[in-house]
């Protein structure tokens, strides 16, 4: 049975955790393929939000089995209150519901403070990274000098092997930073501690994950982060340390792609960006506020992970497009489009000019975005309130036209409308088998 891979068409932060949520109804397993706890899924069930960045958010459905892939790299404590915040909540969470992979990597307060003194030393050319480690944890699995989940089955060995790495990280934070070092004592200790209780949960994800595709079971992909933040297909250099594309849950999961069916691209019906780096439809004032919100919302563009306001911009075509053909997207979720009524005149980015030069597609890596000025194409907005939408007749004939002018420019279908943070309010142009 099949594949279904989501991923972010932007960068990040498009409501990935609540259609993940809705496809998980019909999966059998939900899978975290790349990323660490960089990445924060906001998912609403009822009266409870839960804000997750380990453990897929796919596991708020009882049915499902997690799993931590390969390609994940994982905070241990992070993942500990996570689940945790789970069970308060009335999740069940525990080894036979949630696996981690043994090759996964683990971040240890040492990537942490690398992440912190490296980003401090490069100043005003600083990228703008969540200081969550995370660059440092895959700098150690490309050097061939990681931890991964599988030593800590063996406490005496762990202990050992956590206290030499921080000590190795000691000489460059101290040698070449100039910051204080860690107490590596301590942090083994501390990661001793973490590994008798996640223990139970390290299992062979690779050998679950192909038993279940054998046995007619659907599998679902869950992308952290977006297309434009990957590390070979981003926006470089102010992109991710994996590899969040359709491609990236084939590495990340150990999955050929002949199972996959479906890839699954969701779209804030907006743009947003969090960090540094070239934003061609960023807009301030009033109308950024207006898309923006001011925060007393959980829904409010502001980071689930670093609580940093969103910039934001109008929807982007280009790099829409651009995300369609890397990750060669099936169907497109269109989320927050509620958040567009009111507004009187709406704009879709259709092209970019450079040196009086138009152009609909984007050449990654000839310029940095900031050289690109948008062209614009201007569609009318609707009053309606349409959170109540359930199917496509609810929607305005102008929230219509947006829709379809957006599969028109971008080649692909819209499958998914979100009109609201709740589970029921989305309208559903196709069916989840």
């Amino acid at each position: 049975m099949p594949l279904d891979i989501v991923v972010g068409a932007q960068w990040g932060d498009e409501g990935k955790g609540r259609m993940v949520d809705l496809f998980a109804g019909k999966a059998s397993i939900v899978a975290r393929f790349s990323g660490g706890d960089n990445a924060g899924h906001t998912v609403t069930v009822g009266d409870q939000i839960f804000k997750l960045h380990l453990v897929p958010s796919g596991l708020a459905r009882p049915h499902t089995l997690g799993i931590l892939g390969n390609g994940v790299v994982v905070n241990p404590a992070t993942l500990l209150h996570e689940i945790d915040t789970l069970r308060q909540g009335g999740v069940t969470v525990n080894p036979d519901r949630l696996k981690i992979s043994p090759a996964a990597h683990l971040i240890t307060p040492a990537h942490r403070a690398l992440d912190a003194a490296q980003e401090a030393s490069r100043g005003q050319a600083s990228l703008g990274t969540t200081l969550r480690g995370i660059g440092p944890a895959y700098m150690d699995k490309t050097a061939r000098q990681g931890i991964r989940a599988a030593e800590m089955l063996d406490e005496e060995a762990f202990a050992d092997r956590v206290s030499a790495h921080v000590e190795a990280a000691n000489r460059l934070l101290t040698g070449i930073y100039g910051t204080e070092p860690l107490d590596a004592s301590r942090v083994a200790s501390e990661y001793l501690d973490y590994s008798r209780q996640l223990k139970p949960y390290i299992g062979d994800t690779v050998g679950l994950v192909a038993e279940a595709l054998q046995s007619e079971k659907t599998v679902l992909a869950e992308g952290a982060q977006g297309t434009l933040l990957d590390l070979d297909h981003g926006t470089y250099p102010f992109v991710t340390s994996s590899n969040p594309t359709a491609a990236g849950a084939l590495i990340g999961l150990g999955v050929g792609p002949r199972w996959v069916r479906e890839v699954i691209g969701v779209a804030k019906a907006f743009q947003t960006r969090v960090g540094e780096g070239g934003f061609p439809t960023e807009l301030d004032g009033e109308m950024a506020i207006r898309l923006r919100g001011t925060g007393e919302n959980p829904w409010d563009e502001f980071g689930t992970t670093t609580g940093r306001a969103r910039r934001v911009g109008w929807l982007d075509l280009v790099l829409l497009r651009y995300a369609v053909r890397v990750n060669g997207l099936t169907h497109l979720t269109l989320t927050k489009l509620d958040i567009l009524s009111g507004i009187k005149t709406l704009k879709l980015c259709v092209a970019y000019e450079r040196d009086g030069r138009s152009s609909p597609d984007l050449a990654l890596g000839t310029y940095e975005m900031g050289h690109y000025r948008p062209v614009y194409e201007d569609l009318p907005g609707w009053e309606q309130d349409i959170q109540d939408a359930r199917v496509w007749n609810d929607l305005p004939p102008q929230a219509q036209q947006y829709v379809r002018r957006i599969e028109a420019l971008a080649g692909v279908k819209v499958g998914w409308i979100s009109v609201g943070p709740e589970r029921d309010q989305m309208v559903q142009l196709v069916s989840v088998e």
